[in-house]
Order: structure tokens, then sequence, then C-alpha cells
């Protein structure tokens, strides 16, 4: 009997031992894959950003080239009243002064 009790004693140990090992394995490699896919994202991220702000500058100097339209109107609007004499040529361009700036 008692050599049976060793060889189920001896037989636990190494099972045990056998588990932890394999749990932190199984531990280590679930941390390597979290830091390798954080560090993917990070890099598609910051590629993503760089490509966003080398687009950046053709997008916003589109809308400043030209004049709003509600500008060319009023500036018409202030020219037939200078040429109807209803305006001033100071009162004129004081008027376009405000709407140009």
């Amino acid at each position: 009997m008692p050599g049976l009790l060793r060889g189920v004693a001896r037989t636990a140990v190494v099972a045990g031992t056998a588990s932890a090992v394999a749990g932190r394995v199984q531990r280590h490699q679930a941390k390597k894959f979290a830091d390798r896919d954080a560090q993917t994202y990070a890099d598609r991220e910051q590629a993503y950003d760089q490509e966003m702000d080398e687009r950046r500058p053709y997008s916003q100097a589109a809308p400043e080239a030209a004049p709003q339209p509600d500008m060319i109107e009023q500036l018409q609007k202030l020219a037939d009243l200078r040429d109807k004499g209803i305006l001033t040529d100071e009162e004129f361009n004081a008027q376009k002064a405000k709407i140009l700036a």
C-alpha cells in the first residue's frame, strides 16, 4: 500500500505542475498577442491620422478661393444704389468695407 500511495502522490504532483505551467504559458501568450494587436492598432491609427493630415490642406484651401454669392449680391445692390444716386461714394465705400471685412 505505501508504494501505491507514493505513486498516486507523484502523479498528483506531476499533474498539478503541468497544469500550472500550461496556465502560465497560456496567460503569457494571451498577453503577447494582446500587446501585438494593440501595437498593430496604434500603427494603423497613426498611418490614418498622417494620411488625413496630408489631405487637410487641400480640402481647406478650396472654400476660401471664391467669394460667397451673398457678398457679390450685396455689392451689386450697393453699386446699383450708388449708380441711382441714392448712396454717395463715401457711403458706398463704407458699406463695401463692411461687407468685405
